[in-house]
C-alpha cells in the first residue's frame, strides 16, 4: 500500500501521535491524504449524512457553569442563543428513507455572541472506530458496494460485516447500531450526544473534561422492525414530515442539555480510556448535570439554502472550549473544513447566511470564489504602520489552546488502554431490557442473514461470543449455523463483572407517555358520534393528536348525522403510521371493511407491532379476521368513559408480553 505519490505506508490503521495518547500531528501526510481523498469522492450532496431535516431554535442556558469555563454560552443565564440543529441518517444518499437501521446525525450550530459553535454528533454516545484515518474504510464498507450500486442505506451486506468482522473496537457500536436506538420513532424522541471528551476552561486557566448529552422530553421511543420496513413503503419521510408537522403545529419539541464534567485525575481512575470514542461513561460513574434547554420552533424557509447548506465543523469553539486528544476528533476538524470545500466549491462557504455568525466577524482573509464581503481596503496583513486600526488579536478574550503538557515519540501505534473491545458492548447488552436484547439478536439475524460469505458470518458469531457465550448461540441458531463457534481472540480479557447501566435502555427509562404521539382512529359511517367525540376529547387532553382514517378522504356521516372530515384515506393511512390505534365502526361499516385488505392489514399489523388497540363492538368481526388475539392490550369501547381509559394504556407504551405470541424470539 502506498501514498497516491507511490510511497509505502507503513501503518494504515493509526495517525501520527505525540505518544501513544498524544494530539495528533499535522505532518501526518498519509492521514491527511487519504481524508482529502475521501472528501472529495462525492458532489455535490455530502458523503455520509446526505439524507436530512432541520429546524431553527433557541439554547437557553438554566445552570451556568460559569466556574467551570468562561464561554458566554454556557457561563450566562440570561442569554437565548440562536441554534439551528440537523438530524440525518448516515449511510444513504438524500434521495433514501428515513426509517433506515442507521447512526442519526444530530448536530447544533449555536450563533453565540463568540462566535459559532458547532456540536456535531450523533444519537449513539460513541463510534465505529478510534482512529479517523479508519473512517473512509468504514464509510466504504457501510456504503453500496461498487461492482454493483446496492444496498442503498443498508448496512445488511457483505462489505459492512466483512469490515466490522476484521475490526474489533466497532463491537461496542455494533450492540448499539443492532438495536433499537437505530430505529427511532421520531427525531424529537432520540438522544444526542457529542461523542467526544472536550475540555472546558474556566478563567482560571483550569481544564475540566466534558461530556454533552441532549435528552428529549417527550423521552425515548422507537419503532419495531417490521413497522419500520412498512413505514419506509408507506411515507419514506416519515421522520421529515413528523418534524416539521410538529413545528409547524406548534408541539415545539425540546431537549436538556446535560454535562458529564470529570477531572483529569478521575479520568485516570476509569477502567477506560476516555479518550476512545469507542467507549462511553456510564452515568453511574459521572452523573449527568442538566444545565440547559434546546427548543426548536422554526421549520427551515428553504430546504436548500439552510438544511443542505449548512456546514458544521467540529473545529468551531468557542473561547472557554477546547479538544480533548481524542485522535478520533482531531481528524475530524481537519476533515469538516475539507469536506466543505469541496461541496460548496468556496472557501468562503461561512459567508452563506446559515453559516455566518451572528456576531461581527473580521480577519484578514481575502477573495477566493463566491466572495461576498469585498473589503474596501489597501491593508490585507498584520501587522502595518499604513491601517493600524485594522482588524488584530485579542489576547484577553480570544480563543486559547488549553497548554496542556505534550510529549512523547513520534508513533504510529494504539494506546494500550484503547485496547478492550468487548467489555462495554457486553455491559451495553445487559443494560437493556429482555424484549430490547431479543431484538438486538433479531437484527443481528436479519442482518447476517442477508451475508453471502459464510466466513464473514462464523468470524461475527464469534465476536458475539466474545461478548457473550449465550449471545452468540442465541444468533447461531437463528442464523441456522450448526458448526462450532470459535470465540475471537481479545487483545485484553472481557470484564464480565461491569454493571449494567439502565439508563442505557430506552424501555427502563420510563413510559413514553402521550404527549406528541399519534393516535389513528379507523372510522366509518354510521359510527357512534359519542365514543367518537370522547376519543378525540381525550387524546387531545393526553398532548397526543388524534388522526382520523376513513375510507374515503372525503370522510364519514355518524349516526347523529354529523360529518366527519378525515385525514387519511385507508390504503393512504395504515396503522405503522401512528403510535395507538382504534376503530370506531358501525355494522354496516365493518361489512365493507371485510373486504378491504387494506383494513385487514391496518388492524393486524397494529396487533403484530404490539400497539395498544381499541375498538367499538360493532368491529370485532374485523379483529377477529386479522388474527387479534384478547390480552391487556385489546381495550373495548363500549362508553364514552372508555376512551380515557384507553388513551392512560396507550401512554404506558407497546404490549411487551404480546411479542413471543406474534414472532419467533431466539
Amino acid at each position: 500500500m502506498t501514498t497516491n505519490h507511490g510511497m509505502p505506508i507503513s501503518d494504515d490503521h493509526n495517525s501520527l501521535k505525540s505518544g501513544a495518547r498524544g494530539p495528533v500531528l499535522l505532518e501526518d501526510f498519509v492521514l491527511r491524504e487519504k481524508i482529502f481523498h475521501f472528501d472529495h469522492e462525492r458532489i455535490p450532496e455530502r458523503v455520509v449524512h446526505a439524507r436530512g431535516a432541520a429546524a431553527h431554535g433557541v439554547f437557553e442556558l438554566t445552570d451556568s457553569l460559569a466556574d467551570f469555563t468562561t464561554a458566554q454560552v454556557l457561563s450566562d443565564t440570561s442569554l437565548q442563543t440562536p441554534v439551528f440543529v440537523r438530524f440525518s441518517t448516515v449511510a444513504g444518499n438524500r434521495g433514501s428513507f428515513d426509517l433506515a437501521r442507521d447512526v442519526r446525525g444530530f448536530s447544533v450550530k449555536m450563533y453565540t455572541p463568540e462566535g459559532n459553535w458547532d456540536l456535531v454528533g450523533n444519537n449513539i454516545p460513541l463510534f465505529f472506530i478510534q482512529d479517523a484515518i479508519k473512517f473512509p474504510d468504514l464509510a466504504h464498507a457501510v456504503k453500496e458496494e461498487p461492482d454493483r450500486g446496492f444496498p442503498q442505506a443498508q448496512s445488511a451486506h457483505d462489505t459492512f460485516w466483512d469490515w466490522i468482522a476484521c475490526t474489533p473496537e466497532a463491537m461496542h457500536m455494533v450492540m448499539w447500531q443492532m438495536s433499537d436506538r437505530t430505529i427511532p420513532r421520531s427525531y424529537r424522541m432520540m438522544q444526542g450526544f457529542g461523542v467526544h471528551s472536550f475540555r472546558l476552561v474556566n478563567a482560571e486557566g483550569v481544564s475540566t473534561f466534558v461530556k454533552f448529552h441532549w435528552t428529549p422530553l417527550l423521552n425515548m421511543q422507537s419503532v419495531v422492525w417490521d413497522e419500520a420496513i412498512k413505514i419506509n413503503g408507506a411515507d419514506p419521510d416519515y421522520h421529515r414530515r413528523d418534524l416539521y408537522t410538529s413545528i409547524a403545529d406548534g408541539e415545539h419539541p425540546v431537549w436538556e442539555l446535560g454535562v458529564q464534567l470529570f477531572t483529569e485525575e478521575e479520568a485516570a481512575e476509569f477502567d477506560f480510556d476516555h479518550l476512545d470514542s469507542t467507549k462511553l461513561i456510564p452515568e453511574e460513574v459521572v452523573p449527568l448535570r442538566v444545565v440547559g434547554r434546546l427548543t426548536l420552533n422554526r421549520n427551515p424557509a428553504n430546504v436548500f439554502a439552510e438544511t443542505e447548506q449548512v456546514a458544521f465543523c467540529t473545529q468551531n469553539l468557542v473561547p472557554g472550549i477546547d479538544f480533548s486528544d481524542d485522535p478520533l476528533l482531531h481528524g475530524r476538524n481537519f476533515s469538516y473544513l475539507d469536506t466543505q470545500l469541496k461541496r460548496l466549491g468556496s472557501p468562503n462557504f461561512h459567508q452563506l447566511p446559515i453559516n455566518a455568525p451572528r456576531c461581527p466577524f473580521a480577519n484578514m482573509q481575502r477573495d477566493g470564489h463566491m466572495q461576498m464581503h469585498p473589503q474596501a481596503t489597501r491593508v490585507a496583513y498584520t501587522p502595518s504602520l499604513i491601517d493600524p486600526s485594522g482588524p488584530r488579536e485579542d489576547p484577553v478574550a480570544g480563543f486559547r489552546t488549553f497548554p496542556a503538557v505534550v510529549q512523547g515519540l513520534k508513533t504510529r501505534e494504539r494506546s494500550a488502554t484503547f485496547s478492550d473491545h468487548y467489555s462495554q458492548a457486553r455491559q451495553f447488552f445487559f443494560s437493556q431490557t429482555e424484549p430490547e436484547q431479543d431484538h438486538i439478536v433479531a437484527a443481528l439475524i436479519f442482518e447476517l442473514s442477508k451475508v453471502e460469505l459464510p466466513l464473514i458470518r462464523s468470524t461475527m458469531l464469534g465476536h458475539l461470543a466474545t461478548i457473550d457465550a449465550a449471545l452468540g448461540q442465541r444468533v447461531a441458531e437463528g442464523l441456522g449455523h450448526t458448526a462450532p463457534i470459535v470465540p475471537a481472540t481479545p487483545a485484553v480479557e472481557p470484564r464480565t463483572d461491569l454493571k449494567p447501566s439502565p439508563k442505557l435502555s430506552i424501555l427502563a427509562n420510563g413510559p413514553p407517555g402521550m404527549v406528541g404521539r399519534l393516535v389513528g382512529m379507523l372510522v366509518t359511517d354510521g359510527a357512534s358520534s359519542v365514543i367518537v367525540g370522547a376519543l378525540i376529547e381525550a387524546t387531545v387532553a393526553a398532548g397526543a393528536s388524534p388522526k382520523i382514517v376513513c375510507p374515503r378522504v372525503g370522510g364519514v356521516t355518524l349516526d347523529d348525522g354529523s360529518h366527519l372530515c378525515g385525514d387519511f384515506q385507508l390504503a393512504g393511512g395504515p396503522s405503522v403510521l401512528f403510535d395507538t390505534v382504534a376503530v370506531i365502526a358501525s355494522e354496516a361499516g365493518t361489512t365493507a371493511l371485510l373486504g378491504e385488505a387494506a383494513a385487514v392489514s391496518w388492524v393486524h399489523d397494529a396487533f403484530h407491532h404490539l400497539k395498544v388497540i381499541a375498538s367499538t363492538d360493532e368491529a370485532e368481526p374485523l379483529l377477529a379476521v386479522a388474527g387479534v388475539a384478547a390480552d391487556a392490550g385489546i381495550v373495548a369501547l363500549a362508553g364514552a368513559e372508555d376512551p380515557v381509559a384507553y388513551v392512560t394504556l396507550a401512554g404506558q407504551g407497546r404490549i411487551w408480553a404480546r411479542e413471543p405470541t406474534v414472532r419467533t424470539v431466539y
